[in-house]
């Protein structure tokens, strides 16, 4: 039994496998005679012409559905494991167990802070009180190196270049100290100013 005709009229006969075009009859009344074609030949007219998928869609671009609304489909959701179920129930049970604790924590900590905001000048204070000193003493060490150097300059030792510009900077040191609050051999003035203290030197 032949098989269907190809676009170009071959017929492949199913038991012996031949192909050949059969005969027709022309406009004329005349009759063609059947071709038979060799095996492994294929026309033209039979070859797939290859289309290319890009040139395809630019060609018919705006006949179908917007690009990509083909995946905004509702496609059934697959049922989820007993084991999945369980992990989600977990999860979710430890997020509420944090945000409970968080909150209570919350609560917990907002009635601490408010007393803990006074004693910040005290702290300040103390800070500026440690700094003073702590820049007082610096200004004494140099006060007693430029103090020796002025004594080996009067015994006639000759100083360096370096050494003479701290000795000139003796005023600007003891100027400082005074600013802080210290005479010029570096103690404090309200120990000069103790009543006590003098009424005891007097006795």
């Amino acid at each position: 039994m032949p098989s269907q005709p190809t676009k170009s009229g071959i017929v492949t006969d199913e038991a012996s496998g031949e192909r050949h075009i059969p005969e027709s009859v022309r406009a004329d009344g005349s009759t063609r005679k059947a071709i038979k074609i060799r095996p492994g030949y294929r026309p033209p007219e039979d070859i797939e012409v290859y289309k290319n998928p890009a040139a395809e869609s630019f060609r018919t671009r705006g006949k179908g559905p917007p690009p990509g609304s083909e995946g905004l489909k509702d496609e059934p959701k697959p049922a989820a494991s007993a084991s999945a179920n369980k992990n989600a129930k977990r999860r979710e049970a430890a997020r509420n167990k944090a945000q409970a604790a968080e909150a209570a924590g919350a609560s917990a900590k907002a009635p601490e802070k408010a007393p803990e905001k006074a004693p910040e000048p005290v702290v300040e204070e103390l800070d500026s009180e440690v700094e003073k000193a702590k820049k007082a003493r610096n200004l004494k060490k140099k006060l007693r190196q430029v103090k020796s150097l002025q004594e080996k300059q009067e015994e006639g030792t000759a100083l360096l270049p370096e050494q003479l510009a701290k000795v000139l900077k003796i005023n600007e040191l003891i100027r400082e100290l005074d600013a802080l609050g210290f005479d010029s051999e570096g103690e404090p003035k309200n120990k000069e100013a103790d009543p006590t203290k003098d009424k005891t030197a007097d006795d």
